[in-house]
């Protein structure tokens, strides 16, 4: 998801058996009268623990509405999946789904989540992009919860004793992880470059950061671009062979373990990176990634909440839903979760900001973040991505073909817009 679920644990948390029977609570004439009553809240793994008190707030103040917890893997793909494979069956056990901003249209286009009520959320109050990812066919079908953007994490103290500045451009990172990184014995860069998800986001924002404003037309010199650069870092040596099978996690060890130079990754890195026992603490930073001629851009990440279109109790789940996006949560959210709230007021909170310095470039890389291609079929588009990703960076496909290919199988999987979105300058 775009919101790191990371693989530190694997359990199957929390509350299964209970959310059966909370599930059980209303009977099947429907939803009772303002259809109030019982929850059960799904999610992917919470890893730092933070959600179930905010739950167990919710039910201290709401005896008699209380929300039962349920955790599944930490796996964007198999928390995608068990949703999925709940909603399609009819069952009712679900009511507020925590989901990846990109699932949105899908589930929407479905009829899986329902449409809710602007005026219900205090939508103004947050980064205008974020609500963007919770909006279909000029619906609100969810309320944004977390966000996220991709960031520039680099050895401070190796470049400073260098003299030189975080790079603005690929062409610096490139000079830079090249010659740089081999006298401190580190390799170069590297992103997440395992064929799931994370490649997708990957390669959609070196091709934004290879263009311009998306929605203008398709450029497959930008695909071009994008994936020559990513292919001249493997064939070159400083992104290393071992990359290719990255995701948050094992790129985020070996940023923390001092073995690489530059990361990109999201920002619940930082706070890791910077705790007492980690091999970089107080010798790193963060800045913007690196574009093809200048600043570049991130793909817009997080989560959103919905609300099944089978809930029986609509009405307090949107209660339950202004709950987590208010400001006190929200607050939590950060401080508890290491998780990037939505309330645009938060990143200028002199407090926030002390305790979490990357807030002023996070902000501004979310405000110039671009989403992922819009699409009811974004599974099979996130496939066509990773597959012909996959060949380029493995150096089976030369960058020219990898941009040729990927326009025709975009076209293939979504004739409209997405595909060439993606694409887009």
């Amino acid at each position: 998801m775009g919101w790191v679920r990371a693989v530190r644990r694997g359990a199957l948390a929390v509350a299964v058996v209970l959310a059966g029977c909370v599930g059980a609570v209303a009977g099947p004439g429907g939803p009772p009268a303002g259809g109030r009553g019982p929850l059960t809240f799904v999610t992917a793994g919470d890893l730092t623990d933070y959600l179930a008190p905010l739950v167990a707030e919710w039910n201290a103040r709401r005896p008699a509405e209380p929300v039962a917890l349920v955790e599944l893997p930490d796996s964007a793909d198999e928390t995608r999946a068990q949703m999925l494979s709940e909603l399609r069956s009819g069952s009712r056990r679900f009511d507020v789904l925590n989901i990846d901003v990109a699932w949105t249209p899908e589930f929407a286009a479905a009829g899986l989540i329902a449409p809710l009520e602007r005026d219900r959320f205090d939508l103004g109050a947050f980064l205008p992009p974020v609500v963007d990812t919770a909006v279909f066919r000029g619906r609100l079908y969810a309320v944004p919860y977390v966000t996220n953007a991709g960031l520039l994490y680099y050895r401070a103290d190796v470049l400073e004793a260098a003299g030189e500045r975080p790079p603005r451009t690929w062409a610096e990172l490139a000079r830079l992880a090249r010659t740089l990184a081999p006298e401190h014995g580190m390799d170069g860069y590297a992103g997440q470059f395992l064929p799931y998800e994370g490649l997708t986001v990957n390669v959609t924002e070196a091709i934004r950061s290879a263009g311009g404003a998306p929605g203008e037309g398709v450029d497959e010199a930008a695909a071009r671009a994008a994936f020559g650069f990513l292919a001249q870092g493997v064939r070159e040596g400083w992104i290393p062979a071992a990359a290719l099978r990255f995701t948050e996690e094992e790129s985020r060890a070996a940023f923390e373990e001092g073995r690489l130079l530059f990361l990109r990754n999201w920002p619940y890195v930082y706070a890791d990176a910077a705790r007492p026992g980690s091999e970089v603490a107080g010798r790193f930073a963060v800045a913007p990634l690196p574009g093809a001629g200048g600043p570049g851009r991130s793909v817009l990440g997080g989560s959103n909440l919905a609300v099944s279109a089978r809930s029986r109790h609509p009405a307090t789940a949107a209660d339950f839903l202004a709950y987590l996006t208010s400001e006190p949560v929200q607050r939590r959210v950060l401080t508890r979760g290491s998780l990037p709230p939505v309330r645009a007021s938060l990143y200028a909170d002199p407090e926030l900001v002390a305790a979490h310095p990357y807030l002023p470039i996070l902000r501004e890389s979310v405000l110039a973040a671009v989403p992922r291609p819009r699409s009811a079929r974004y599974e099979q588009v996130s496939l066509a991505v990773q597959a012909v990703a996959q060949d380029v960076l493995a150096l089976r496909t030369t960058p020219e073909e990898g941009a040729r290919r990927l326009v025709r199988e975009l076209a293939a999987v979504d004739d409209s817009l997405p595909s060439r979105s993606l694409l887009s300058r």
